[in-house]
């Protein structure tokens, strides 16, 4: 079976479509026949199957089902489940121009962590996906193109995006006077999308279906079944749905338009670049207090084996060096200065500053756990090379002013690249040849 991994799904829709996508067995294939398969769309020099478009809309209906989103009628389901393959066809089709190949072991890290989210080790996925009737070798293709279509996105789309810290600065001070920033939302989003160069008779008749939809769930119709209807955003075969962001992480023009909002508001039309918004709130909370992180101050020195100095002489060398900075014929700085092969830290003598030991490899971080302020450890290896480190303090540190600001560049960045991927689909999919044989 073919099954997808948007980023906006989860593995879980996977295992929730198994049933539903099991093949007809052998004795019904023996006394039926076998259905050949058709195209419901050439795209350029690629096609999109019915099978494929039959599985999607398995899969769709399972999700908006479980999200408790009512159906629009099959035909319109159909529809805009085929413009998400086609768009999907397209990319896939830029990205072998562009070259871009998926390792195995890119391939494997993804998988990695999908076992991790589920409490499997990666051996036992692909007996848990056989379990519930999902193709395991399949499974891995897909997942192998949707890694190409963010690398993709990443090339052409995230590393032209540009933040300087004069626009960071105004943004905090601009999050800082709304409503918004002590707080959380759930929204969901419909857009109708204007193509590139668009004419005035193409903008009027966007903002008039815009406002026909807004009537409409003003009205009280399902804004879930209205985004999966006409959306044209990304969300919209998940109902719209955008999620959980704190205020501080909504795009500006979202920012004061939610902070007005009660839940279950439906916003007025809002036009951007992109094209025309309508924003329904579905939830607020409190956003929560001060965020205190425990930090640790270290120093360490890192050598590398190599054919003429292998492990054993690596660590007998650290060895030594470390029983003669505790007996005080060396210092630790000294010689992380002249020999610790981390050029960052080996110029301020091994320093590492505060830093939260999450950020560091398992293997380091563990034997930081178990020091005591001013124990240098045995010497051990990482995936780096072979270190002796010395905790020097552990304090705890309030994060709140940094993280805040962490994510606000992050809230910028996504939603620059939100309005910019929106553009660029639109841009590559007016491009491309595609004709449509449903």
């Amino acid at each position: 079976m073919r099954c997808s991994v948007h980023l906006a799904s989860t593995w879980l829709i996977c295992l929730a479509l198994a049933a539903a996508s099991l093949a007809p067995s052998a004795k019904e294939l023996s006394t039926k026949g076998v259905l050949l398969d058709k195209v419901v769309a050439v795209v350029n020099d690629g096609v999109v199957l019915e099978s494929e478009l039959q599985m999607e809309t398995r899969e769709i209906e399972t999700r908006l089902q479980t999200q408790h989103v009512a159906l629009p009628p099959e035909a319109v389901l159909r529809q805009q489940v085929l413009d998400r393959l086609v768009v999907e066809e397209i990319q896939q089709q830029h990205a072998d121009r562009a070259g871009i190949k998926i390792t195995d072991e890119q391939v494997n890290a993804a998988l990695e962590d999908i076992a991790k989210r589920q409490n499997l080790t990666l051996d036992q996925l692909p007996e848990k996906l056989a379990a519930d009737g999902i193709d395991y070798p399949q499974y891995r293709i897909e997942l192998r193109r949707e890694i190409a279509r963010q690398i993709l996105r990443q090339r052409d789309v995230m590393q032209h995006i540009v933040i300087t810290p004069r626009e960071l600065d105004q943004y905090l001070e601009h999050q800082k006077k709304t409503a918004t920033a002590g707080n959380e939302y759930n929204v969901a989003h419909i857009l109708i999308a204007l193509p590139q160069g668009a004419k005035p008779a193409q903008i009027a008749q966007a903002n008039t279906l815009a406002h026909q939809i807004d009537d409409r769930a003003h009205n009280g119709e399902d804004f879930g079944a209205l985004a999966v209807t006409y959306s044209q955003s990304e969300s919209a075969l998940e109902g719209g749905s955008l999620g959980w962001r704190k205020g501080t992480e909504l795009p500006t023009f979202l920012a004061d338009v939610v902070a007005r909002m009660s839940p279950g508001d439906v916003s007025d039309v809002l036009q951007t670049p992109s094209g025309f918004h309508i924003v329904k709130l579905v939830d607020r909370r409190s956003a929560g207090g001060p965020q205190i992180v425990q930090q640790v101050h270290l120093r360490h020195i890192l050598l590398k084996p190599t054919e003429i100095e292998d492990d054993a002489t690596v660590e007998q060398k650290l060895t030594r060096w470390r029983e003669q900075i505790i007996s005080g014929k060396e210092e630790f700085g000294v010689i992380a200065k002249t020999y610790s092969q981390d050029t960052a830290s080996a110029v301020s003598g091994g320093d590492l500053g505060w830093t939260e030991s999450s950020v560091f490899v398992p293997e380091f971080a563990g034997v930081v756990a178990g020091l005591k302020e001013g124990e240098i450890s045995q010497p051990f290896r990482s995936q780096y090379g072979w270190h002796i480190v010395q905790l020097l303090g552990h304090r705890d540190f309030d994060n709140t002013n940094e993280a805040a600001r962490q994510r606000a560049y992050e809230a910028m960045r996504d939603s620059r690249v939100e309005e910019a991927t929106e553009l660029w689909l639109q841009q590559i999919r007016d491009e491309a040849y595609v004709e449509i044989r449903l």
